[in-house]
């Protein structure tokens, strides 16, 4: 058949096979043409779908030579119909790693399960040891509790009243102003729930209890701190609540970590085009600027460009990890650099449906958010009958 993106709400619905594996080998060349650094020789990736979580996973087995265990949950293909993004984006990574001389596999299924830490720790037993790094970006609406079995569901709302602010539609480009209802203390506690870092701190005690933690061994979780205009919806809302969790979570499992000597960080990354990040309200217009800014300031990244420096400069440098006050890794330090946020802070009050194609970087937002279901993928050719799924 012939795909095309079907995309409903901000969310496309389906992906490219081709294009998923071409968009891989890109970010694959990417850290191959920055040469080599020395990191971890294992590492766990819990959340290696998309975004930055198949960007580190890219970044440790083709920087550092590290072998690597991704975890997500996705669907795979049938004989009818493509599976989704993640699928051929590891499978992708699996094939190139192998025939690179390095281990790769991974576990398709539920990461917040006991059954799944088993299936991984089992795995690891037999073929890896232990796990020097373990990478936590998992991002997912619904989390079943594994030892009660509720189900709770986040959500992006504002905890202070009624929140109101320019949005744009990314497909049209058209600015409006979206209304959000604020969270009552149960959406807000179920949010924390899954967003938070409970599972991570489970990931890590089972992986501990189980004894396939090395010497010395490092977690890092990605969060986001963002600017003033997103706080509403994002820092001071309910998802901003759930990262503050995480990033408490770090001291936590710092102290599981301290008999092996290990340690735990918060690493608060960029604004870009993620599954998560597009389907928030207000971020996607602030970003398409964000993007126009950076870009012309010749500082922009992706996602595969900012975990390439966070173990580059970051993690795996010779002195002591730098961090700010509140111990966070910052790679959002060009994001959040005063010069850009004041352009941003200008553009933001002249923005309308009339000028966002110039004042914002929509084509470079459209761009990221096709890829990351592989379209829009230079060098494929989408006229093209796709037979193998």
């Amino acid at each position: 058949m012939i795909i095309t993106p079907k995309i409903r709400n901000n969310i496309c619905m389906n992906a490219h096979p081709v294009g998923c594996e071409r968009e891989t080998l890109n970010q694959i060349e990417y850290v191959k043409s920055k040469g080599k650094f020395s990191g971890p020789k294992t590492a766990l990736v819990v959340g290696s779908s998309t975004g930055y979580g198949l960007a580190s996973r890219i970044s440790l087995a083709f920087g550092a030579g590290a072998d690597t265990i991704g975890v997500f949950f996705e669907k795979e293909s049938s004989d009818k119909r493509p599976g989704t993004p993640g699928y051929y984006n590891n499978r992708a990574l699996e094939k190139a790693a192998r025939e690179a001389g390095l281990k790769a596999d991974s576990v398709n299924g539920d990461a917040f399960s006991h059954g799944v830490k088993k299936q991984v720790i089992d795995l690891i037993k037999d073929k890896y040891g232990s796990i020097d790094l373990v990478i936590y970006s998992l991002a997912s609406p619904v989390r079943v509790d594994p030892d009660t079995g509720e189900m709770f569901r986040s959500v992006l709302k504002p905890l202070k009243g009624t929140y109101t602010a320019k949005s744009v539609n990314a497909m049209t480009g058209e600015v409006s102003e979206a209304s959000i209802e604020p969270a009552n203390q149960e959406e807000l506690e179920a949010t924390v729930k899954v967003m938070g870092g409970e599972d991570w701190q489970l990931w890590i005690r089972a992986l501990r209890d189980a004894g396939v933690l090395s010497e010395g061994a490092m977690s890092v979780a990605y969060s986001y701190i963002g600017p003033e205009v997103t706080y509403a919806v994002y820092r001071e809302g309910t998802i901003g609540k759930a990262k503050e969790h995480l990033e408490r979570s770090a001291s936590e499992i710092s102290e599981i970590l301290d008999p092996l000597k290990g340690k735990a960080f918060v690493s608060v990354n960029k604004a870009l085009v993620t599954r998560a990040s597009a389907v928030i309200p207000v971020v996607p217009l602030y970003m398409s600027i964000l993007y126009k800014v950076m870009k012309n300031k010749g500082i922009h990244e992706g996602c595969i460009e900012q975990m390439y420096r966070l173990f580059t400069q970051r993690l795996y440098t010779k002195g002591e990890i730098p961090v700010d006050d509140e111990g966070r890794i910052r790679v959002d330090d060009w994001e959040m650099r005063p010069d850009v946020q004041e352009e941003i802070t200008k553009l933001w009050e002249q923005v309308d449906s009339g000028n966002i194609e110039e004042i914002g970087d929509m084509d470079g937002y459209r761009e990221d958010f096709l890829r990351l279901n592989g379209f829009n993928v230079p060098g494929v050719d989408y006229n093209a009958e796709v037979d193998d799924f």
